[in-house]
């Protein structure tokens, strides 16, 4: 198995929209398109896995988060993340249930303010929706 990682090009968008749609995953070009974007404004970084020349995946980091506290902070933050299921578990990048073992196996702890909903807090007993905008914040010291 050969795993490549590069950045992110235009070129890409089409490719990556059309492979998540395959397997029902609602990504449309025109996201991939801003991602370019913002990464030639030195937003974003997106970086594009590749395995045996398929496109495997992706992860975007954005440089300023509009999470309070890493804005606060200057913590870049991991905001997108996405693996085709076929190529998870092979090096590229696991499933989300088992992400959250990996975070933590690798020193990465909740930052202790609770989850958010669309960067805002969620109250004790409100009601949300589990889907990608509710978000328990992970930090790890670096040396």
């Amino acid at each position: 198995m050969q795993l490549q990682i590069r950045e992110l090009e235009s070129h890409d968008a089409e490719m990556i929209s059309s492979a998540f749609q395959e397997i029902g995953w609602d990504k449309p070009t025109e996201q991939y398109l801003r991602y370019f974007s913002e990464q030639r404004d030195k937003k974003r970084l997106v970086l594009v896995a590749f395995v045996d020349h398929n496109f495997a995946g992706y992860v975007t980091v954005v440089w300023q988060s509009d999470y309070p506290s890493f804005k606060d902070k200057g913590i870049p933050e991991v905001v997108d993340l996405n693996v085709l299921p076929k190529f998870q578990h092979k090096k590229v990048a696991p499933g989300y249930s088992a992400a959250q073992q990996m975070y933590v196996r690798r020193g990465y702890i909740p930052d202790g303010l609770g989850v958010t909903y669309d960067n805002s807090y969620v109250n004790f007993s409100q009601k949300v929706t589990v889907d990608d905008s509710l978000v328990l914040h992970l930090t790890k010291k670096l040396r």
